[in-house]
């Protein structure tokens, strides 16, 4: 185990008696959901009888790129109990909205524990899963570590490590080579990931494609969106879409420049963080009311007016109803230096795309839309005056957003085939269903598991040690 390792492990254990009262905080702001605390301490584990397959996805953008993976897993293998853990209450809340409801009979849902090794311990005790999949990368050491300890196969997947990390990781070689070799499979989401993962230390390394490129339209409620449409009938409309601190004021400064020239627009920000919705609307109404620009929200049951020129849209999974009310959206976390959230969403739902300058998180669909001219960059030394001249050429030139439009759906032609060979290769790590595999079967039963298959790493053999890196 590395030093650096070494010294979270003591740490998390030192910190453990702190953290019952850190998550009890976090419950009162709505972090956390206050009946299932447990779950964080490694507790409530109700394992079935049967193969388990644990799957972590962090947040909402792993938890949404990864249901295709969940439907096709549950359609080759009936026998098979999907263990989904996720690291906020929003990605909770998406799985649950979003499993077809033969796929959610199949999926248990329980938050990750926090990285303490007792608590890591305890949660792996209790569900002995047969094989553990980590989307992305957010990773754990302890949680790696106890699983590394049990011998589970650990799986790394649609792998993603930025060139921006990478150049990061060359002060700690000896640490990378320890974290990425941590797997014993990394599907990573291109191959320049897949290239510095193996150059990192990952020992196997596939690249079948990027599951966010996968995934299907966002839904709609038809219902909400045809209200909505009678509301802004004729209005030209511009959404900022997932945004971050700092963006807020710059895309309510855009609006200010672009509402002269172009009367009755409509300008909607969607925060990333749903639970920032009442801040944002009064920072924005601090900014607006010196114009006498008017403010709604809809997170507090109110819609667009008339007279309403900023809409703050703070509520859970409606993303796909702005983007098909939008004339054209900015993708936010992109003017911060956040890294950008998923431009593949709008460009599946033909609204022309703006992009800030700080776009790594998805460089490769970034570069891929913007060499088609789907997408079109936002930059310069006064972010606020880039951005309202960008949506005023758009919104100015209607066919150049409808080029825009379908340029950009063109460019992210869905891998339809690509959520099947995933759980093919999944279910590779398993044990074999086996004639003794059925609702009485205990854990573990059917062949070896994958890690022992393959003759690398025997009782005995495989170090501890947790993987901590970030994409």
């Amino acid at each position: 185990m590395s030093l650096a390792a070494t010294l979270w492990r003591w740490g998390t254990r030192a910190a453990a008696p702190l953290l019952p009262l850190h998550l009890r905080r976090r419950a009162a702001r709505g972090k956390e959901i206050a009946d299932r605390l447990a779950e964080r301490r490694g507790e409530a584990a109700a394992r079935p009888p049967g193969r388990l397959l644990w799957l972590h996805a962090a947040s909402v953008g792993e938890t949404l790129s990864v249901l295709p993976v969940l439907q096709a897993l549950a359609g080759r293998a009936p026998d098979l109990t999907l263990l989904v853990t996720t690291g906020t209450v929003t990605a909770a809340t998406l799985l649950g909205q979003r499993l077809e409801p033969a796929v959610a009979a199949r999926v248990i849902h329980r938050f990750v524990p926090l990285d303490v090794p007792g608590w890591a311990a305890r949660f792996l005790a209790g569900w002995q899963p047969d094989a553990a999949v980590f989307v992305e990368s957010e990773l754990w050491p302890n949680l790696l570590a106890e699983a590394r300890a049990r011998r589970i196969p650990l799986v790394l997947l649609n792998a993603r490590l930025s060139a921006r990390s990478a150049r990061r990781w060359r002060w700690a070689r000896g640490l990378g080579r320890e974290l990425a070799g941590a797997f014993d499979l990394v599907l990573a989401q291109s191959e320049a990931d897949a290239a510095r993962l193996r150059a990192l230390g990952a020992r196997t390394v596939r690249c079948l494609g990027n599951l966010k490129d996968a995934a299907p339209p966002l839904p709609v409620d038809q219902a909400a969106l045809a209200r909505l449409r009678a509301a802004v009938a004729g209005r030209p409309v511009f959404l900022a879409a997932s945004t971050h601190p700092g963006e807020e004021a710059l895309v309510v400064e855009a609006h200010r420049a672009l509402a002269a020239a172009h009367p009755g627009l409509l300008t909607i920000i969607v925060p990333r963080h749903p639970e920032r919705g009442p801040a944002v609307a009064a920072e924005a109404a601090g900014a607006a009311g010196a114009t006498g620009l008017t403010l709604a929200r809809r997170g507090a049951g109110e819609q667009p007016g008339p007279e309403t020129a900023l809409y703050v849209a703070d509520t859970l999974g409606e993303l796909g109803l702005f983007y098909r009310l939008a004339d054209l959206c900015l993708v936010g976390g992109s003017l911060v230096p956040h890294g950008g959230q998923n431009p593949l969403e709008p460009a599946r739902l033909c609204c022309p795309i703006l992009l800030g300058p700080h776009t790594w998180n998805f460089a490769e669909p970034v570069a891929r839309l913007l060499a088609a001219g789907g997408a079109r960059r936002v930059e310069g030394p006064d972010p606020a005056a880039a951005l309202a001249a960008a949506v005023a050429d758009v919104l100015s030139n209607p066919g150049c957003g409808q080029a825009m439009a379908e340029a950009a759906t063109a460019a992210v032609a869905p891998e339809a085939g690509l959520p099947g060979q995933v759980a093919e290769a999944l279910l590779q790590l398993l044990p074999d269903a086996g004639p003794d595999a059925g609702p009485d079967a205990g854990p573990g039963s059917g062949r070896p598991a994958f890690a022992l298959r393959l003759g690398r790493n025997g009782p005995g053999t495989r170090k501890p040690g947790g993987a901590l890196f970030e994409g």
